[in-house]
């Protein structure tokens, strides 16, 4: 299998690579952010890029990267250029070809790499991939301009990595900016956030669900609402949802939730059924996902939080089942316990159609005890 083939860590199956997307979409804030503090000089060493999975905090890395790459350090003289107001840099910059290539040689890429023995991508970042950056600035920079490591995701480094990655924090190298992207920034080492200026990315709106999902090369206008809701506004797992047919496996699910607390059990059975059905991977993930989704919706519904529906008939159907917040709470309870009674019974291979079934029998309790 050559280089180019090899699965990639930092990229979402059925969407570019963040680096070979030059557009951002609904991060408008977090861009300003990064330009104000470039414009004032007060550039820091260490970024911490932070918000839901798949809202765009690695595409904005790479933009970041770009950006550093290609523009020159400013000498202070009379002719200096005017500050920039956009990350944007031209088309025909070399920058450009060279990134896209993975061959920018000021700019260093940390990521879970691939294992040979076992085929699979290691499920963290080890101290290794961290060490290898000595090398990296142990080289002159060809231009004696920037140089940027992009870490993605820092939340996906064992200890010794992250210990590692500190003590470059705490040196770091001159005219090196560092940007960690973090799912789940609370994971890292409290020094390593403490070192880092935060960026924060926003859930996208529909509005700009759609426009992402376009420039992902995914145009799905029509349904940008209800993949907007279902995704907790993430492009990724709005591109999971529909590569996966996912939308429509999220109205089969709500079919059966709008029988509570008289649950059909045949058509219970029936989803349980197709849920488990051999040659669709992932489709009991993706399933276990839509259920979190529903049972957070119940539970936000019965709070006033929920006003547009992700399928037709929902918002009744959630004003029925979580009236008040008494309702919201059982969901929330319910939402808590059955998930990970779920995932423990996925890691431990029970069968899929037994693990759905359970969880709309515990719905249907939980339905039947708020109506009462």
């Amino acid at each position: 299998m050559s280089d180019e083939d090899l699965p990639q860590a930092d990229q979402i199956d059925g969407a570019p690579h963040p680096r070979e997307t030059t557009h951002l979409v609904g991060q408008q804030t977090a861009e300003e952010a990064f330009l104000d503090a470039f414009n004032t000089d007060r550039l820091h060493h260490g970024w911490l890029i932070t918000g839901p999975k798949g809202v765009g905090k690695a595409t904005l890395a790479w933009r970041i990267a770009r950006f550093l790459l290609a523009t020159p350090k400013d000498d202070g003289g009379m002719f200096a250029a005017p500050a920039p107001d956009t990350l944007d840099i031209p088309e025909s910059h070399p920058v450009n070809p060279r990134i896209a290539a993975l061959s920018e040689p000021a700019l260093f890429l940390l990521r879970r790499s691939y294992d040979e023995k076992t085929k699979k991508l290691k499920s963290v970042i080890a101290v290794d991939e961290v060490r290898r950056l000595k090398s990296f600035f142990a080289l002159s920079n060809p231009d004696g301009g920037r140089r940027v490591v992009i870490v993605d995701a820092a939340d996906e480094m064992n200890v010794a990595a992250a210990n590692a990655l500190l003590k470059i924090l705490e040196e770091p190298p001159a005219d090196c900016t560092l940007l960690l992207v973090a799912h789940q920034p609370s994971r890292l080492l409290p020094t390593i956030r403490s070192r880092c200026r935060e960026l924060r990315c926003a859930q996208l709106s529909p509005d700009d669900m759609a426009r992402a999902l376009e420039a992902a090369g995914a145009s799905a206008a029509d349904q940008s609402v209800a993949l907007a809701e279902l995704s907790g506004g993430s492009v990724g797992e709005a591109l999971r949802l529909l590569n996966m047919d996912g939308l429509t496996l999220y109205r089969e699910l709500f079919a059966v939730i709008e029988t509570l607390p008289r649950l059909d059990r045949s058509a219970a059975l029936k989803l349980a059924e197709k849920t488990a059905a051999r040659g669709v991977e992932g489709r009991l993930d993706l399933m276990l996902r839509l259920f979190d989704v529903a049972l957070s919706r119940l539970s936000r519904a019965g709070l006033g939080l929920v006003d547009t529906q992700a399928t037709s008939g929902e918002l009744l159907t959630l004003a029925r089942l979580s009236p008040d917040d008494n309702a919201a709470r059982a969901w929330a309870t319910l939402a808590a316990t059955s998930s990970a009674r779920a995932r423990h019974g996925q890691a431990v291979n029970l069968d899929p159609s037994s693990l759905i079934l359970d969880m709309l029998f515990s719905m249907n309790d939980v339905a039947a005890r708020t109506a009462a």
